[in-house]
């Protein structure tokens, strides 16, 4: 039979995080002869496009959502323990299309540590979590520790299902070349570093500035691209790390680009020297990942859950990521050999067996 499914989530563009998933996810379920509409509550929302429904204020947010459940649309909703508005937007996609019938589902993405999530970070916020993770028909995480996380709310494990997000879609891509400054960039650094980062506290911007400066003091021929771009920004960040390079005096070497589609964001994977990665929330990262299939060295900051073969640092401290890249700069073909081969199966068809079951 066939499902009608809305996605109600953030969506590419930008390609970040649970946007990239469900865009696969939509390509899954639509192969297989099911009704995938995206409902694009991330920062394009407003930007038209065939691709997803957008979003121009809460009123509307509320008549789409009740208009898909009145047609018979499942809602399945994503959300983390970040943001207090993504949870109440969950929610109340969650208790509409509850109301016109349907039982939900959500996917709660992310790691362990997250800024309201466990239950011990934030007890103000319990009963909201409680009645997001009791509404849904099933709960998808992306591991066995998150899950444990969300049954300590009260929710029946086996509810809960844990279905990493890393897929071998993931690492399908085609090589190509890179926008002309990124081009000329590289070819100036015979080591790059690259990075995915948003201007929010717990991506530790400025650590990360003030770590890879550090570096660059001894190595000239280093580089950074940083990739997320620097819109969407949380008050005071922005000017924070722009205060931190002006410091430095590292302007020239670093290069931002506001995002990359998945071909470009692979082809500057394989041709950089390690890849960085530094937020605490993010659980393993499929970024992660992806860099270790490919045989490229991961420095990242520990949040428990980073995968064998990573080389990891306190998330706050600068110095100890400075040690950690110029450790893998200085011994990157040991590091590369001592990477264990990623298993890449297809965790897309699981989750979309799950949804149309």
């Amino acid at each position: 039979m066939k499902t009608r499914l809305l996605e109600v989530t953030s969506y590419p563009p930008p390609r970040a995080g649970w946007g990239v998933r469900v865009e696969f996810l939509k390509k899954r379920l639509e192969r297989e002869g099911h009704e995938c509409v995206v409902l694009n509550i991330g920062t394009s929302r407003r930007i038209p496009s065939t691709e997803y429904e957008t979003v121009m204020s809460g009123t509307d947010f509320i008549r789409k959502i009740w208009r898909f459940s009145r047609r018979g649309f499942i809602v399945h909703a994503h959300a983390n323990g970040d943001s207090p508005t993504g949870l109440l937007l969950a929610l109340t996609a969650e208790v509409i299309n509850l109301a016109c019938g349907r039982r939900p589902f959500l996917t709660f993405h992310a790691g362990v540590i997250q800024r309201h999530f466990p239950r011990e970070k934030n007890a103000w916020l319990v009963p909201v979590f409680w009645l997001l993770f009791l509404i849904p028909r099933r709960i998808i995480c992306n591991s066995d520790a998150v899950k444990a996380c969300i049954s300590r709310y009260g929710i029946a494990p086996e509810k809960i299902v844990a279905i990493p997000a890393f897929s071998r879609q993931y690492l399908e891509f085609s090589r190509v070349q890179l926008p002309g400054d990124v081009e000329a960039f590289l070819g100036r650094c015979a080591v790059a570093v690259l990075a995915y980062v948003r201007m929010r506290p717990l991506f530790y911007p400025v650590t990360l500035i003030d770590g890879m400066a550090e570096v660059m003091r001894h190595r000239p021929d280093v580089g950074l691209v940083l990739c997320g771009g620097t819109g969407h920004a949380d008050v005071g960040v922005w000017p924070a790390v722009q205060e931190a390079i002006r410091r430095h005096g590292v302007q020239d070497r670093i290069c931002f680009v506001e995002d990359f589609d998945h071909d470009q964001f692979l082809s500057a994977l394989e041709r950089s020297g390690l890849y960085l990665r530094t937020p605490i929330t993010d659980g393993v990262a499929s970024s992660v990942l992806e860099a270790l299939a490919l045989g490229i060295p991961v420095v990242a900051c520990e949040n428990g859950t980073r995968p064998a073969g990573v080389v990891t640092y306190v998330a706050d401290d600068p110095q100890g990521l400075a040690a950690a890249v110029q450790h893998v700069i200085d011994h990157r073909t040991e590091v590369v050999a001592a990477l264990r081969q990623v298993a890449a199966p297809d965790t897309v068809a699981d989750e979309v067996a799950l949804l149309t079951s």
